[in-house]
């Protein structure tokens, strides 16, 4: 059965609807005749979720905080969903530090609110909680981190996303498995793609750059990360949560959803390879980076591999080159923005 098959007519509610990650998901989703509740806070002004009018694709759309346990029990049990996708989380390393407080209340606390809200709307068959590679304790080894590495995080935001996924492990087993529900948890690597505008990330933070026609300041230049385009962590999201819908229990566990050797490059050599994509814009080095961010974070995708039958598509050059496309585009404003953006979901399902 095709992804489109599975999810045509599905009930779906995702959480962070609104977000850079969740705007894609909606459209894709969407697109297969799934229908969505997105609930979420505010989209930004300047965001793919506006930019590309997602909502008027969605069955609903709540503007809400998973903070606030009443209001996503209620509106889990009001649309009485089969399938939840966690994703909303307060998703900055810089921002952590600022507001410690609210990372772990959205990150650990929300996801506890979901988790509830599932087992209570006696709807839910199946969750997918979102996390991130830097779960886990970074050694600064050199190695790829596997599902089994020990989890951890220096920053608050990292530590909160392991809070979670421990968090994820013992609702499994004290309350999903008995009660019918099938969950997972999935952590992505360094997700990239067109429509992020977000402050502390280095693809947004190019294009303010060449927007104010400025060069754009590097703080780690040599730290390396698994980059990978937004689709392809999506479609594991989605392969893996159609396989805990249909075979339950097997796959309920934490999967790696990061891309393959080539893409694991540093940031001076992203930065550079997407201003020479995108046409235009400088970078300026300045090594002074304040708050700690891990030097080298590389990511283990045999499990998915494996077991999921899932597989990266595009290289570290076609991932730079379809999110320079993006924001050429949208500077340029030579098409439709949605239009756009699912014509690349479709070229990337072929």
């Amino acid at each position: 059965m095709t992804l489109t098959n599975f999810y045509s007519g599905k009930k779906v509610f995702l959480t962070g609807h609104t977000g850079f990650k969740g705007a894609w998901l909606s459209l894709w989703l969407t697109s297969m005749g799934a229908r969505v509740a997105g609930f979420s806070l505010q989209a930004d002004e300047e965001s793919l979720f506006n930019l590309a009018q997602v909502e008027n694709d969605l069955e609903k759309s709540i503007i809400g905080d998973i903070r606030n346990s009443a209001e996503i029990m209620q509106s889990v049990k009001n649309f009485q969903p089969e399938i939840i996708i966690h994703m909303a989380a307060q998703p900055l390393v810089r921002d952590s530090y600022r507001d410690p407080l609210t990372t772990y209340q959205t990150n650990v606390i929300g996801t506890l609110n979901v988790f509830e809200a599932a087992r209570k709307a006696g709807s839910v068959k199946a969750v997918l909680s979102i996390t991130t590679d830097k779960c886990y304790e970074n050694k600064e080894h050199s190695y790829p981190y596997s599902e089994e590495d020990q989890l951890g995080g220096h920053d608050p935001y990292s530590s909160s996303k392991a809070c979670a996924e421990i968090l994820t492990s013992s609702y499994r087993r004290s309350f999903f498995t008995k009660e019918g529900i099938a969950v997972a948890s999935a952590r992505a690597g360094n997700v990239i793609g067109g429509g992020d505008f977000s402050v502390d990330r280095i693809i947004p933070d190019i294009l303010r750059a060449i927007r104010e026609k400025k060069e754009v300041e590097l703080r780690s230049p040599n730290s390396i990360r698994p980059w990978q385009h937004v689709l392809e962590p999506l479609s594991g999201y989605l392969l893996l949560t159609k396989n805990l819908y249909q075979e339950h229990h097997s796959f309920s566990r934490a999967y790696n959803f990061g891309p393959n050797a080539d893409a694991e490059q540093n940031v001076e050599t992203l930065t550079a390879t997407f201003i020479k994509k995108i046409g235009f814009g400088s970078y300026a080095i300045n090594a002074n980076a304040d708050l700690h961010e891990a030097g080298i974070l590389k990511l283990n995708n045999n499990l998915a591999k494996k077991e999921l039958n899932w597989q990266p598509k595009l290289s570290f050059e076609e991932t730079l080159k379809w999110t320079a496309d993006w924001y050429k585009n949208y500077l340029e404003k030579e098409s439709d923005i949605k239009k756009f953006t699912t014509n690349q979901i479709d070229k990337f399902i072929v």
